[in-house]
């Protein structure tokens, strides 16, 4: 199945009333999916949205069978990125093990190809930050940083590799391991959530999004965050939990286990939602 394009279709200068009254008139699609798009026609314009045709998946979860619809899901990887995931990244250069940051990375290799193929879109969630850093308040810049002579945001490190998580540098880009396609979704964030301060709701929402399913670092940070906001907003979450991963104690992501089945969502596989799309593609 081919994957769904995601793009916005423009007015072109110089339309009038009488242009779209007449039969000369090539028909075309405006907006930036097929269930949010007005279609113009040789009788005028139409604002009637066409639902995308449903594409139920089940998969098994630790607690329950869930049946989800592709064609609004989403797969949400969060901050697979040189400076969390590189050997001389930013977070390297602080001491912090890549054992646990690299660790999706398999999984995610296996797994992209498959749900590509399905058609359903993937969104990388990025820190990506402005170089100057003025809509960052303090507590993040200690956060970042904790003392003078520590490497905060958008400052070099000893092995220089730019500044860190500035948006457009290299600690801001994916790793190199992990492939980003074409028609994938990039977005930047500036905060532990991904929801904050930026254009990832109406994003999601101008495209019919229900349901995401989040996979990346950190479990408990960025990735909790996001899907606890995520869930305020109504989205429908799965944490893919073998697809996460964080070098916090392993009782920090046994407690957002329990929350994210307890209050915000569910909690399934990486591993599982690839047996189950394998199953898809042969039933396709």
């Amino acid at each position: 199945m081919q994957q769904r394009k995601w793009h916005a279709l423009c007015f072109g200068h110089g339309m009038n009333r009488k242009s779209l009254s007449t039969s000369s008139v090539t028909a075309a699609s405006f907006g930036p999916a097929r269930s949010n798009a007005w279609r113009l026609n040789a009788t005028g314009i139409s604002l009637v949205r066409q639902p995308e045709s449903v594409q139920p998946l089940r998969i098994e979860t630790e607690t329950s069978s869930l049946e989800i619809d592709l064609s609004r899901s989403l797969l949400v990887v969060v901050d697979m990125q040189n400076d969390f995931c590189h050997p001389h990244g930013w977070f390297a250069q602080k001491g912090i093990s890549m054992r646990a940051t690299r660790r999706p990375i398999p999984l995610l290799n296996r797994l992209l190809p498959a749900w590509r193929q399905a058609g359903a879109p993937v969104l990388w969630l990025n820190w990506g930050i402005r170089a100057d850093r003025l809509n960052l308040p303090p507590t993040v810049h200690f956060k970042g940083k904790r003392s003078a002579e520590g490497v905060g945001y958008a400052e070099r490190s000893p092995l220089d590799h730019g500044r860190s998580v500035v948006q457009g540098e290299w600690g801001a880009q994916i790793v190199d391991e992990l492939s980003v396609a074409p028609n994938d979704i990039c977005v930047n964030k500036h905060r532990l959530s991904g929801f904050w301060d930026t254009e990832l709701d109406s994003l999601l929402r101008a495209n019919g999004m229900t349901t995401l399913l989040f996979a990346g670092i950190n479990t408990d940070r960025c990735v909790f965050s996001t899907l606890q906001d995520a869930a305020f907003l109504g989205y429908d979450c799965i944490l893919l939990a073998d697809a996460c991963s964080t070098p916090s104690p392993a009782y920090v992501s046994r407690a957002i286990h329990f929350l994210v089945e307890q209050c915000h969502g569910f909690i399934a596989t990486a591993t599982a939602l690839q047996t189950s799309l394998a199953s898809h593609h042969q039933e396709s």
